[in-house]
């Protein structure tokens, strides 16, 4: 069968970076979200509404060939229990049609991330391990990856779940998108003329930290899907290193050419929320690319993460030892993420 590659949340930062990594191989890419693609692809665009079945079983008929699902989808909810309800329907809503639709289903990669070691919790040991225990539920990660378990049990198709962190890639409009918070940030710095200070304590400074960038994220999601021994795993995906914000952050001024200033706890979501003129204006300026000033960045987000007090970090042994390899250099990643935002417009 010819690869035919779905994915769920297309539009969002791991989606796009999913679509852009398959986008030059030899493979039919259909692209799921109820937003069209803001950005250039071939993906066949189409307009599912993951919690309604009618509309997965309308839709999804139109993709009988389909041999990989990428699940990155996700609805924020105000408790851990809504969360649960909406997500899993997503998932139970998507995977019961293609079992229908698309007989030649051979594999599903579910996206999850730090939250399974409950990192949005607290503190938790680390670095972790993907046979560490769960945390008390619920937690949607665990319901969706318990879906798969049973569903996939003598099926001719498989599943693999991956857990990257803080994703850092290319997407507008995402609320965990962490290097918008950031670019935004440093614009608006230097458009006021203040210093780029880091927007959390010392202590968040220095603690040991982790991302993942979307293109090896991409790539560990092709490995899995190809993979025979990933088949019904979990695998920790991240760049390969941990850094310290007390040694990334200054760089980051620097590509901005102002102070980095000392580590100033203040809170992005109630500073950065009069700045949406400001934004405007440096849009009109610039020629930047028309986004609102609501739909470009997530201060809550930015301050979840860079607010941080403790070591967030995963061990990726076990995709090693399983044949994954990619690694980048996280302070060298966002100095080349940040260009790229500039050279395409998103910021001056």
């Amino acid at each position: 069968m010819r690869k035919t590659v779905i994915v769920a949340g297309a539009v969002g930062v791991i989606g796009r970076g999913v679509l852009g990594h398959f986008e030059d191989q030899d493979v039919d890419l259909i692209a799921l979200s109820r937003r069209e693609p803001d950005f250039v692809t071939r993906a066949k665009h189409l307009p599912v509404d993951l919690t309604d079945r009618h509309s997965c079983e309308a839709l999804l008929a139109q993709v009988p060939a389909a041999t990989h699902l990428i699940f990155a989808a996700y609805q924020e909810k105000p408790t851990p229990a809504k969360q649960v309800e909406v997500n899993l329907l997503m998932l139970k809503n998507l995977v019961e049609v293609l079992e229908e639709k698309a007989p030649h289903l051979q594999h599903v990669t579910l996206m999850q991330g730090g939250k399974a070691y409950g990192a949005h919790i607290g503190p938790f040991p680390s670095p972790a391990k993907e046979s560490d225990a769960r945390h008390m539920p619920p937690n949607f990660y665990y319901d969706q990856e318990d879906f798969l378990r049973e569903q996939s049990e003598g099926k001719s198709w498989s599943w693999t779940a991956l857990r990257p962190e803080a994703v850092i890639g290319m997407a507008v409009g995402n609320p965990m998108n962490l290097l918008m918070a950031i670019a935004v940030y440093g614009t608006m710095a230097k458009a006021q003329g203040v210093p780029m200070s880091f927007p959390g304590s010392k202590e968040a400074y220095e603690v040991l930290y982790q991302v993942t960038d979307t293109r090896i994220l991409a790539s560990a999601i092709d490995w899995a899907g190809e993979t025979a021994s990933c088949h019904g795993e979990v695998f920790n995906i991240t760049n390969g290193d941990y850094f310290r914000w007390s040694r990334v952050w200054p760089r980051i001024a620097e590509f901005f050419e102002i102070p980095v200033g000392e580590p100033f706890p203040l809170s992005l979501e109630e500073m950065m929320a009069d700045k949406g003129p400001l934004w405007e204006k440096l849009t009109k300026e610039h020629g930047l690319k028309a986004y609102s000033y609501e739909n470009v960045v997530s201060w809550k987000f930015g301050d979840f993460i860079l607010k941080n007090t403790f070591d967030n970090i995963t061990s990726t042994i076990k995709a090693r030892q399983h044949g994954f390899n990619d690694c980048t250099d996280t302070e060298e990643m966002f100095i080349d993420r940040l260009n790229a935002l500039r050279e395409q417009g998103f910021i001056p």
